[in-house]
């Protein structure tokens, strides 16, 4: 969690203390590769001094009774590998992160039993090879995403086997991966091509590296789709990269438990893309995104409150890939407002729909296992940086200390967590106004500061090199002995 320019070793054990107050018990984090090995290849360099930090860390954790989840990718491939290999568009990949995977394994595994190979790699793939938003900036339009993601399929079964064949039976552990997944639900509900478009979108998005992994294979729908559109190309073969029989074999059921990062909703229906628009991604689906403007937007411009599609989702998970477990990686709200006002209400509004349509899903007999909420502070959001906060405590970036402040959200979530759910109703509305006057006398606190100009100042903080390091989740992993769902 340490960022290098910031100079933030010192907050390590103050912030596991803030989640030891919470009563938090897993905590998710990801290793940094180039860290760990600066130019991404084992055999090249190996800095202790990383693995030093990391080991500290998991200490720390562990000492105050919080159990440590770890997440192997998060976006930050070593430039070397970049630039010298292709990064992910290159097959050699998957050997160098095997290598990366097994001396993690080597170096924290007697400590560490949750393993996530790839976090989102739907944005790795898709942004950092389609769009060019995110790292390496890239725009190989209709072939570099579904090259990158099929070496990615292909890099994590690779450190599953490695796990299963070399650490399993020692260090007694599991490795999953984290997929995001947007539940889409048809506009016309009774329209068919509605509905096969809004099964076409799920399937494009997490079923693009989730039905591997179960199967062996990409779905069919992705498979037909990009086929056909290849063929209106004029090509000889699909842009989508096929596994042949040994690799499928490989792949499958190479997950021992399924991550889902989920935020939002859309709406979706049928619109057909012609050859001459262009191939890429997003056509080949030929679907169209809407959302209600009903709903409730109060954080980033992607991000609407949408709890009901939760719920679908998880359901859709259970009946798709034969009742996995899921560890619930990722779910929070940013804002948009001042952001020195911690008062969140909305943030507690969102954590309550959602959280409490997650646990009706769990009375339905899905098997979610766990619950991360996104995220324990403020943080760098890659290419929006300081501008959009998720955390449950404001970090005054403007300052030196970089200090924190609890938000109103913190002890609304704290009560979830002590109460393993929810109560009754008027214990969750007793709930949201206390949380709500605690926010008041860390407003006093907060005006004591100057900030004027902090939003100003953001944009001339420099950005990490390792961006991955500033990701802080606060997990709390419920057991489900549950009560009165609202």
């Amino acid at each position: 969690m340490k960022w290098d320019r910031f100079n933030m070793a010192h907050f390590l054990q103050d912030d596991i203390s803030l989640m030891k107050d919470m009563k938090l018990n897993h905590y998710l984090f990801s290793i940094s590769w180039p860290r760990i090995l600066p130019s991404g290849i084992r055999t090249d360099y190996i800095n202790e001094k990383g693995i030093e930090h990391y080991d500290n860390m998991i200490n720390m954790l562990l000492e105050n009774r919080i159990t440590p989840i770890v997440t192997l990718y998060h976006w930050d491939l070593p430039q070397v590998l970049e630039e010298k290999y292709g990064g992910w568009q290159n097959a050699s990949m998957i050997s160098f992160f095997n290598d990366f995977a097994n001396l993690c394994f080597e170096r924290f595994g007697s400590r560490v039993k949750h393993w996530i190979t790839f976090n989102n790699p739907w944005s790795v793939a898709v942004e950092g090879y389609e769009t060019g938003e995110h790292a390496p900036g890239l725009k190989m339009r209709g072939n570099g995403a579904y090259n990158a993601a099929h070496n990615i399929i292909k890099a994590h079964a690779k450190v599953w086997h490695t796990y299963d064949t070399q650490w399993r039976n020692k260090q007694k552990g599991m490795v999953g991966i984290s997929l995001s997944a947007d539940w889409g639900e048809p506009v016309d509900v009774t329209n068919q091509r509605d509905i096969e478009a809004a099964e076409r979108y799920v399937q494009f998005h997490l079923g693009w590296f989730a039905t591997p992994l179960f199967t062996g294979d990409y779905p069919q729908i992705m498979k037909d789709y990009i086929g056909r559109k290849s063929a209106q190309q004029g090509l000889s073969s699909s842009r989508l990269p096929a596994f042949n029989p040994h690799e499928k074999s490989y792949i499958r059921g190479t997950c021992d438990f399924l991550g889902i990062s989920h935020f939002t909703t859309r709406y979706i229906t049928q619109k057909n893309f012609l050859p001459s628009r262009g191939n890429s991604y997003f056509t080949d689906r030929d679907l169209a995104e809407l959302v209600d403007p009903n709903w409730p937007d109060p954080g980033s411009e992607w991000l609407y409150s949408v709890p009901w599609g939760f719920n679908r989702l998880l359901s859709f998970v259970k009946t798709q890939y034969g009742d996995p477990i899921i560890y619930v990686t990722g779910n929070g709200v940013s804002e948009k407002m001042m952001c020195t006002d911690l008062c969140d209400e909305w943030r507690i509004q969102y954590f309550r729909d959602y959280i409490n349509e997650m646990l009706k899903a769990v009375k339905d007999g899905v098997n979610v296992k766990g619950y991360t909420a996104w995220s324990l502070l403020d943080k760098f959001e890659w290419d929006e940086g300081f501008s959009e906060r998720f955390g449950l405590y404001y970090v005054d970036f403007g300052s030196k200390n970089k200090p924190r402040y609890p938000k109103a959200s913190v002890q609304f979530y704290k009560r979830i967590i002590s109460s393993n759910g929810f109560p009754n109703q008027r214990e969750i509305e007793s709930w949201k106004r206390k949380s709500l006057e605690t926010c008041t006398s860390s407003n006093q606190l907060l005006a004591a500061d100057p900030l004027i100009g902090h939003m100003e100042m953001v944009t001339e903080i420099v950005i990490p090199t390792v961006c991955t390091l500033c990701i802080l989740l606060s997990a709390v992993f419920l057991m489900f002995l549950l009560r009165t769902r609202l």
